[in-house]
């Protein structure tokens, strides 16, 4: 068997067949057995890939998996293309909702499309597992994070609205979150990633898809919401006609002692509400007693939990009664 022909340094793990040619590499040297074909016209040195860490959570997993692929797909993309929609949700860090297979099974690595979208009259990115989008330059905006291009938070988020409201609305708490002062707090002062005014403008600046949906979202958005699942909660409640709740609130009892940060809160009822994750160890013992600790100091906790989030009406009802006392 003879040698493998070794590959340029400059090409780098990942890069586009076109590129190799430039460097002289064979077509028989780019079907070797150590490169992979992660899309149609791109190689990845297979050694190179690391083993992906194991995460329970198939929310994080998803976000994981597209950022990943992301990478993979970086060095052939076409200086007048973007990451966009789902994709680039995922390169913010933002959540959303699961992806399933024709199986209804939850989708990951190859399974999980791509989004990249083209603006003007350059080229359509058309490549097997990538799912292709135009667009108007004066549509969206575009910027870097993480080091891949990608449309900018608020561009993502009006690019996405096939999107159910309560996912559309966490998405928009995710981006306009404002990291404000509390006790314990991390990264006061923190720049959110977009604005409510960025949402609005990007939705002025043309017709969009789910343009209703967009509508009746951003009205819904607010700045203090800390995860997706508390966005969900607090969609349910206020579009159910019940009062909106204040958001992580800092809890203090009689004697000023500092008890935790609620999720929900209605003061003047003295009626807290909790989302509980799948939540094991420390952090639960932590919950566990934080939420002891506001009903000792003589406030109603409504704890919810995945189970209930899917009986809606539920949920509604027993805030309903603890609000009415």
């Amino acid at each position: 068997m003879g040698r493998r022909q070794e590959l340029p340094d400059p090409l780098g793990d990942g890069f586009s067949v076109a590129e190799a040619r430039r460097y002289g590499v064979t077509h028989a040297r780019m079907r070797g057995g150590d490169l992979l074909r992660p899309f149609h016209g791109m190689r990845v040195i297979e050694s190179e890939i690391d083993e992906p860490e194991r995460i329970d959570d198939p929310y994080l997993r998803q976000r994981r998996d597209r950022v990943a692929r992301a990478r993979l797909y970086a060095p052939r993309l076409h200086t007048g293309h973007f990451f966009s929609h789902q994709t680039a949700a995922s390169i913010w860090g933002g959540p959303l909702p699961l992806e399933f297979t024709e199986k209804g099974e939850v989708a990951d690595g190859e399974l999980l499309p791509l989004h990249v979208s083209a603006s003007g009259f350059v080229p359509f990115p058309r490549a097997r597992g990538i799912v292709g989008h135009r667009t108007l330059a004066s549509m969206t905006s575009i910027g870097e994070c993480d080091d891949l291009r990608v449309t900018s938070p608020a561009a993502t988020w009006v690019s996405l609205g096939r999107l159910r409201v309560p996912d559309l609305v966490a998405l928009g708490d995710y981006f306009c979150r404002k990291w404000r002062t509390g006790v314990g707090r991390r990264e006061v002062g923190r720049a959110p990633l977009a604005t409510l005014d960025d949402l609005q403008a990007a939705l002025n600046a043309g017709r969009r898809l789910g343009a209703a949906r967009l509508r009746d979202a951003l009205s819904l958005i607010r700045e203090d919401s800390w995860s997706p699942r508390e966005s969900l909660v607090r969609v349910i409640l206020v579009t159910a006609g019940l009062p909106e709740p204040q958001l992580n609130i800092d809890v203090f009892d009689d004697q000023g002692r500092f008890l935790g940060c609620a999720d929900m809160v209605y003061p003047e009822a003295r009626v807290i509400v909790e989302y509980h994750g799948m939540l094991h160890g420390p952090q639960w013992a932590q919950d566990v007693e934080r939420i002891g600790a506001f009903r000792a100091a003589g406030w109603d906790v409504i704890e919810v939990t995945s189970p209930l989030l899917n009986r809606p009406e539920e949920l509604v009802q027993r805030v309903r009664r603890a609000l009415l006392g």
